[in-house]
């Protein structure tokens, strides 16, 4: 628009003029150049260029004494940086505004109430000029006030995002990525507000943040303005969206998790002497429900991808994207805030994988538990600080254990092993600090503070999936590090055992042919903990056991819709991970005193003299006191290979005693709309049991091919009880066990069928793989922790055959 010098409204900007307004406000623009007519919205507004900041420190002759203060500063002495940085700030609010850019403002401001109406509620952003690049994040750095009305006000918190160029935090993350303080300038972006105070908003990633994994929008939401999930002060509803089946009918939001979302922050316009927005409780009801429903997950995901696709088409290369986003409770529309290119997992080398495992963490109960943050372990001594005026007494190698951080603790967080807060997700300041560091972090937690106590010598596990772990002491663990590139893959195809849902997207990036056995009764115990037939019939429990479930099934319309989604959201992220190599999902295998230790199993199970051998696999899935909880199982298939549109998943059968089970079983399938065949589904069934192979011929024409369970195998061939200590020189080594190995790949390999193991025995024992290979097998399934070495000693088998 013409009459300007300084002002620049963002439909005139791209983001090739960082420059000019630095990369927030450019970013804006460049946005509004592609989005700008979709169904999502954009937050209409200008900018106040970078050269506006200059001439601001020259016309009140700031320039020179503040330089020349940064220029002798010490920045390892945290008094010298606070003071100086206090003092700088005060010069910055004590100038004024040239006369241009008064008018320039007035004029803009007043352009923006024609269009929403007197005193128009504006959002009053930071824009540095070295922000938002692909190898440094500027975001946090400086600040954003809400709810700002009115001129005068606008022009008073305009002085006071200029001073926060001059922050503590600011001013250390330069020096620490090496910026000059002289190169880089604070533009100042006016952005109409979106009254998500009234809905939800939040942060996306179009990667994994924890994996790195490519294939994943993840989305962070919570209610009212998205400050509070920058910044750490509610756990978040978490989203993660498949990107590669994001098109038409199909719907793959293949994970979520409910955050606790206690807080929520509104404007707040009762007294203006106060900040202009404050936060209020969220109502139990309000916390046990979802805050965006699926249509707008899918919706923001979409939008995510287009914008990923296009600055990296700009950039030439892949651009993960970190995006802010916001849904007006008025209107119902949802909005980008902005974006910016994601800054950790996108710099990291894909060469070498490291995986940390605790030895013995089983036996050691958890002092503290929350989300997870990287995947490394740390140790350390336990320094709680609940005011950042105390951050200096954090020493070098100590565990930092706050309520929450924001970015003013950044110069002191370097020195910490781990990180653990009481409020946060994943994506808020205390994780993003953590990541750019590599540390581990927990967050989320509710109450480190008060559990853990000053000086505690503790370890810190974010190892184990989605939930991180603060346990006593200092425990043992190894880190190995793996070779993720290999000049060829093997004949033989080299799949995954995968036991946890929550670490299918780290353990996907390991060189590998898919998942030979993802077992339901993991997905089960960790993501569920709660017996399907007490879902079921729900309405006849006591009270006491029916709070305890409702506290686990918040934000599902029904106990059976929890059950069936928690199990697709399960599945399907191990199915998403891998994509579109097989996943081989085995139905539920607990035995009766297993399912009897999930909640509400007691008054379900039957109590027997050896389970391994009793009401197990598919004999309980015709049997009228299960049925039911399998018709379930089958829902969560069809879920996911239907809504999810994961048609690589196939599916197993566990324990299947006669060739005339299968059939009944597959019959039973059938009756719940899972048919073997239909949209290329394979059916697998587990060599488990002797009569397996004694009567292969009739057991394969019934299915697609065997995968060898050895542990079972090995048991019922010898007459050794698998859970006995006292037996232990038994093991698949033993030549009847071999026998019947041999046995089974042959009658597979006659009818061309799949034959593979993903019993424990090529884990354990390198002899095993070898003969496996040498016999024929198509497949070995193993453990992650195995997977390299193993690859590694097939590949020189099958080279030294050639």
């Amino acid at each position: 628009m013409t009459g300007y010098d300084y002002i620049y409204w963002f439909n005139e900007l791209t983001i090739d003029d960082v420059p000019l307004v630095g990369g927030k406000n450019a970013s804006l623009g460049e946005l509004t150049g592609f989005l700008g007519t979709g169904d999502i919205g954009l937050p209409d507004g200008f900018a106040l260029s970078a050269e506006a900041f200059r001439e601001y420190l020259r016309y009140n002759q700031l320039d020179e004494t503040i330089y020349s203060m940064l220029d002798n500063l010490d920045k390892t002495n945290l008094d010298a940086l606070q003071t100086t940085a206090a003092s700088i700030r005060q010069h910055i609010l004590g100038g004024d505004f040239t006369e241009q850019m008064k008018i320039e403002m007035a004029m803009a401001y007043a352009e923006l109430e024609k269009r929403y109406g007197p005193n128009c509620d504006v959002a009053v952003r930071s824009s540095a000029t070295a922000e938002d690049l692909p190898n440094a994040s500027f975001a946090g750095q400086q600040d954003t006030y809400l709810n700002v009305t009115g001129f005068d006000e606008l022009m008073f918190y305009s002085k006071k995002v200029f001073a926060s160029l001059f922050t503590d935090r600011a001013i250390s993350y330069r020096i620490d990525q090496g910026f000059a303080h002289r190169q880089v300038a604070l533009s100042i972006g006016v952005q109409k507000m979106v009254r998500s105070d009234l809905g939800s908003a939040g942060v996306m990633f179009t990667l994994d943040t924890e994996s790195g994994f490519r294939d994943l929008v993840l989305i962070n939401a919570a209610y009212g303005l998205g400050e509070n999930v920058v910044q750490g002060s509610v756990s978040p509803d978490e989203f993660f969206v498949f990107k590669p089946l994001l098109t038409g009918e199909l719907r793959p939001i293949v994970k979520r998790h409910l955050g606790e979302k206690a807080v929520k922050m509104v404007y707040d316009n009762v007294d203006p002497e106060h900040t202009s927005t404050r936060n209020v409780s969220v109502s139990e009801q309000l916390r046990n429900q979802f805050s965006l429903d699926d249509d707008d997950v899918l919706a923001l995901a979409k939008a995510g991808v287009l914008i990923e696709a296009h600055y990296s088409e700009k950039a030439g290369h892949s651009m993960p994207m970190d995006i802010e986003w916001a849904k007006d409770g008025e209107t119902g529309q949802l909005f980008i805030l902005q974006a910016r290119p994601e800054t950790v997992h996108s710099q990291h080398s894909q060469s070498f994988s490291a995986t940390y495992k605790l030895h013995n963490n089983d036996k050691v109960p958890a002092l503290v538990q929350g989300r997870s943050v990287g995947k490394k372990i740390a140790s350390g001594k336990a320094r709680i600080i609940k005011d950042k005026s105390e951050m200096e007494l954090l020493q070098q190698g100590e565990v930092l254990v706050s309520d929450i951080t924001d970015p003013d603790w950044e110069p002191i967080m370097k020195k910490a092993s781990a990180i653990v807060t009481n409020r946060g997700g994943r994506v808020c300041h205390a994780a993003i600090i953590a990541r750019e560091l590599g540390i581990p972090a927990v967050v989320g937690s509710g109450d480190a503070t008060e559990l853990l106590s000053q000086g505690d010598e503790v370890t810190v596990s974010c190892a184990e999936g989605d939930d991180g772990y603060v346990y006593p002491g200092y425990l043992p663990f190894d880190v190995v590090e793996h070779k993720v590139n290999f000049s060829h893959r093997p004949a033989t195809k080299m799949m995954l055992n995968l036991a946890d849902p929550h670490m299918a997207f780290e353990f996907a990036q390991l060189p590998n042919d898919g998942v030979g056995l993802a077992r339901l009764e993991f997905i089960i115990n960790n993501m569920i903990g709660i017996h399907p037939r007490a879902l079921l019939e729900f309405d006849t429990l006591d009270e006491d056991l029916k709070q305890q479930i409702q506290q686990r099934i918040a934000g599902y319309p029904s106990p059976t819709q929890f059950y069936v989604n928690r199990l697709a959201e399960g599945i399907g992220a191990i199915a998403a991970a891998f994509y579109p190599k097989p996943v081989i999902i085995r139905f539920s295998d607990f035995k009766s005193n297993e399912y009897r230790s999930l909640l509400g199993g007691d008054a379900y199970e039957p109590h027997e003299e050896n389970p391994m051998i009793g009401f197990r696999g598919t004999g309980r899935y015709f049997d009228a006191s299960f049925s039911d909880c399998f018709a379930l199982e089958c829902q969560a298939v069809r879920l996911v290979r239907e809504q999810q549109g994961l048609t690589n998943l196939a599916v197993m059968l566990p324990f299947v005693r006669t060739p005339e089970d299968l059939v009944s079983v597959q019959d039973l399938m059938a009756s719940h709309g899972i048919q073997r065949g239909d949209n290329g589904l394979k059916l697998y069934t587990m060599c488990e049991i002797p009569s397996n192979v004694i009567l292969a011929d009739r057991f394969l024409e019934h299915c697609d091919g065997y995968s060898i369970g050895s542990n079972d195998l090995t048991q019922l061939t010898l007459g050794v009880d698998r859970d006995s200590g006292l037996l232990t020189q038994y093991d698949e080594r033993h030549e009847a066990v071999t026998r019947m190995l041999s046995m089974a790949i042959e009658a597979c390999l006659k009818r061309d069928k799949y034959v593979g193991i993903c019993g424990q025995a090529p884990s354990d024992f390198p002899e095993i793989t070898r003969w496996l290979v040498e016999q024929g097998i198509g497949s070995i399934s193993l453990n992650p922790d195995s997977l390299i070495p193993m690859t590694e000693l097939v590949m020189g088998i099958e080279d030294s055959d050639h």
